[in-house]
């Protein structure tokens, strides 16, 4: 099979299709959407090469006699082992023996069939198209900001950054009913997220200070600078940007004003889904760019374009 493999350089290659191990299903790939925190490994996070990749819609092609064979299903990117002390103590997200599909000990999804626990699955909507599906992971990372349970209807909130996540955030967040402000640096990415209620605004023109809570999304350090800038006193900053490099905290800043700094991954498939079918959420205005798998290498590098939302890569098989 051909995949997007990134070793001592990002290449297509043709190799071998993976072989399900017990419980697991063979997918079949039919679109796979390019995260920056994809585009962050090629500069070093997490160290991980292989297959890259890990927002997906896709069929399962087997094995032969799965209760699965031929549906069509989007997988959370965690494999856990099920007999950990985490995982017997209801935090299996952060198995100690996990794998990451296309971050770390696991190839992803830029590939035309990846290999998935059968329990890892969720079977996508008829009315959802694939284009949507292709979203269940990042909306389900946006819900993940409702789980931290820090956040009211009665909140003023800030949503720094305009690139996808932090759109599918301020999307959520309003839906909720919260006073949700979304900072970015492009007036046609806030515009996206007007029809939900959003109050868009420039960062260098944001005035507005003391928001009870801010959600830093914009994948750089200057964004968290900004989110505890404008976080009130005993206010919480939600932590959803990951990136290769380092952050220089100053404890000051939190212990001074008694700021919370709350770290947020990974979401609720089952309710991304929902909202997908009920159309509550519409995100395929956020897909920029399509490529084939073919063109892959050229897809990550237009994805790294500044002011790039999503990029889409479309697998092709054989009829």
């Amino acid at each position: 099979m051909q995949a997007l493999v990134w070793e001592e350089a990002l290449r297509l290659k043709d190799i071998p299709s993976p072989s399900p191990k017990e419980g697991e299903v063979l997918v079949r790939v039919s679109r796979a959407g390019v995260c920056r925190t994809d585009l962050e490994v090629l500069k070093g996070y997490h160290g991980f090469h292989g297959v890259l990749g890990h927002e997906f819609v896709g069929v399962v092609a087997g094995p032969e006699g799965s209760p699965w064979q031929g549906r069509r299903v989007a997988g959370e990117i965690t494999l856990v082992c099920g007999v950990c002390t985490r995982c017997r103590s209801g935090l299996a997200r952060h198995c100690l023996n996990r794998e990451v599909l296309g971050l770390w000990g696991r190839n992803g999804v830029f590939a035309q069939y990846v290999a998935l626990p059968a329990a890892n699955l969720h079977a996508v909507p008829e009315q959802v198209p694939d284009d949507a599906a292709v979203f269940t992971e990042p909306l389900a990372a946006a819900l993940a900001v409702m789980e931290t349970g820090v956040i009211k209807p009665s909140h003023r909130v800030l949503v720094v950054g305009d690139g996808s996540l932090g759109l599918l955030i301020a999307m959520v967040l309003a839906r909720f009913g919260a006073a949700v402000t979304l900072a970015g640096h492009y007036p046609e990415h806030l515009s996206l997220a007007a029809p939900y209620g959003v109050a868009g605004c420039l960062e260098n023109e944001l005035a507005d200070k003391d928001f009870d809570v801010v959600v830093e999304a914009s994948g750089s350090t200057g964004g968290l600078d900004l989110a505890l800038a404008r976080v009130r006193p005993q206010g919480t900053v939600i932590l959803k940007s990951t990136y290769a490099g380092r952050y220089p905290l100053d404890p000051a800043i939190l212990v001074v004003p008694e700021v919370r700094l709350i770290g947020c991954r990974c979401g609720p498939f089952p309710a991304a889904l929902r909202l997908l079918a009920a159309g509550a959420i519409d995100p395929r205005p956020l897909v920029q760019a399509r490529f084939p798998l073919a063109r892959g290498v050229e897809a990550l590098e237009h994805a790294g374009r500044r002011g790039m939302l999503k990029v889409i890569l479309i697998m092709e098989h054989e009829p």
